[in-house]
């Protein structure tokens, strides 16, 4: 966002600050990382509490394990690495130790999607959300912000089961007041409209909302909703919302299979058809590029977002 007077701040960045300071409060809180800690900041706590953390190397699936047995002991683990090694490296791992007996463990997992940038194809996790999203007992939480990323750690240590929680590598605009308060299973809107429902997560919310401004000048009044409980689902809100516009655009940094999209259409086909548009990576892998440009690149800019917008304008009256 080109505004100077908006903070920017990597929600990575929020969740190693967050948890060191909430070690002070909760004495069993530990955190294991992959050989990833200066990148995940969870150095942050180690430093703090190195009895409290554990490096547990490139080992990943093993890191997930002793946080199940940490778990078991009465620990509140958090376990982090990277979301394409905190999903698909250890998926049978997150669905045996942790889901199927329905173990206390945290997975915050950073440098999600296209945004991880140059480190190209192998490190942007673009179906970690549809893989927690089809694990029975998992939680899944994108924030959308660090404001929001500091909730939702403070709701994970308080929340007893498995949760996956979504993070970034960039810097990403603020948007959320300090005294915002997260609810598990609750969308929000952000701006209301009646023309067309806009329903992000994570670091598209930002970009939603100046979509809605771009629209706004067309004369399109959007209603954007943060959706940054993708499991559990606000039904309700997405229904509301869509039976008052009669149409939605979700919007992603995630594959449009699976994800957020995925699950908004479940719900939409299953109470209310109406026309949708899916912004997000479609079905194929990224690439090396600074996150911008990967953004731009593969359909996920405010343009984009605006444009979707509009083919359901478009659709709706036909």
């Amino acid at each position: 966002m080109g505004n100077p007077e908006i903070k920017m701040k990597a929600t990575r960045d929020a969740y190693g600050e967050k948890l060191a300071e909430l070690g002070e409060k909760y004495e069993d809180i530990v955190v294991l990382d992959a050989d990833l800690a200066k990148s995940t900041k969870t150095i942050l706590f180690g430093k703090k509490f190195p009895k409290r953390f554990f490096d547990m190397g490139i080992a990943e699936q093993n890191m997930v394990g002793t946080a199940a047995g940490l778990a078991l002991s009465g620990k509140i683990p958090f376990a982090s690495t990277f979301a394409v090694f905190a999903t698909g490296r250890v998926y049978d791992q997150l669905r045996m130790s942790v889901c199927y007996p329905k173990v206390n463990v945290k997975i915050a997992a950073t440098h999600s999607g296209l945004t991880v940038g140059e480190d190209g194809a192998s490190h942007q996790a673009l179906e970690d959300i549809a893989l927690a999203r089809a694990l029975p007992n998992m939680t899944v939480v994108v924030p959308c912000d660090a404001v929001e990323t500091e909730k939702v750690v403070e709701f994970a240590v308080e929340y007893v089961g498995p949760m996956y929680i979504r993070l970034g590598r960039s810097k990403v605009p603020v948007i959320l007041d300090p005294g915002y308060k997260f609810r598990l299973g609750k969308g929000v809107v952000l701006r209301e409209g009646k023309d067309v429902s806009i329903i992000a997560t994570g670091i598209m919310v930002a970009k939603s909302l100046e979509a809605a401004e771009v629209l706004a000048q067309k004369g399109i009044d959007a209603e954007v909703i943060n959706m940054s409980s993708i499991k559990p689902l606000d039904k309700e809100l997405i229904l509301e919302s869509a039976s008052k516009t009669g149409g939605v655009v979700t919007v992603e940094e995630h594959s449009i299979i699976g994800g957020l999209g995925s699950a908004v259409c479940e719900v939409l086909s299953e109470n209310l058809p109406v026309p949708v548009e899916r912004v997000g990576v479609k079905d194929v892998f990224g690439e090396s590029g600074s996150a911008e440009e990967l953004l731009e690149k593969y359909g996920l800019s405010i343009n984009d977002i605006a444009a979707a917008a509009e083919r359901i304008i478009l659709r709706r009256q036909k």
